[in-house]
């Protein structure tokens, strides 16, 4: 089982990092990027980190 990390909340279950049973990631450190030439809202910034649950 993955242990959570306190530090980084997550609720993307679909992500392989999730940990099942509470709202966090269980890596030691997130990459946060954007998709956008010049971000001004929080649905420009992406988790880079994100690895599809399979």
């Amino acid at each position: 089982m993955d242990r959570p990390n306190k530090s980084i909340q997550c609720s993307v279950e679909q992500c392989a990092h999730h940990c099942s049973d509470c709202d966090y990631c269980s890596l030691d450190t997130v990459k946060i990027g954007t998709h956008e030439c010049d971000p001004s809202v929080e649905q420009c910034t992406d988790c880079l980190s994100f690895d599809a649950k399979y």
